[in-house]
């Protein structure tokens, strides 16, 4: 089973037992946070899509880290003007290990309809 999620203005797909990183989140490592705004939830049977969050759904997790990513340098320059600028920058992120999509029964698989002869 998997679920799609937004968080940080970015969308995630996640399953149960993997590490994702996100945006920086509030809290310290050990902490459980819950996402509610789950997109879509899917799995062998089907996908249930949200208009735009799937009611009721919610995926689990825990922070194992809180860090920052390597460092981005950003570099300016105008030729023959003597103009040079040089700066760095280390985005903040936390990891999560997603622990479990709740609240949603499996997803009916789609059925066909029979057309009467």
């Amino acid at each position: 089973m998997y679920a799609v999620i937004k968080t940080g203005g970015k969308q995630y797909r996640v399953h149960p037992g993997e590490i994702i990183r996100v945006e920086k989140l509030p809290g310290s490592i050990g902490d459980d946070i819950t996402f509610s705004d789950v997109l879509m939830v899917g799995g062998e049977s089907g996908a249930k899509v949200g208009a735009p969050i799937v009611e009721g759904a919610r995926v689990s997790g825990k922070i194992v880290e809180q860090a920052r990513s390597r460092k981005v340098i950003v570099f300016k320059h105008k030729k023959r003007k003597g103009y040079e600028r040089k700066k760095g920058h280390r985005q903040h992120y936390t990891a999560v290990a997603i622990q479990g999509i709740e609240g949603v029964a499996a997803p009916e698989p789609a059925q066909e309809q029979k057309a009467e002869e």
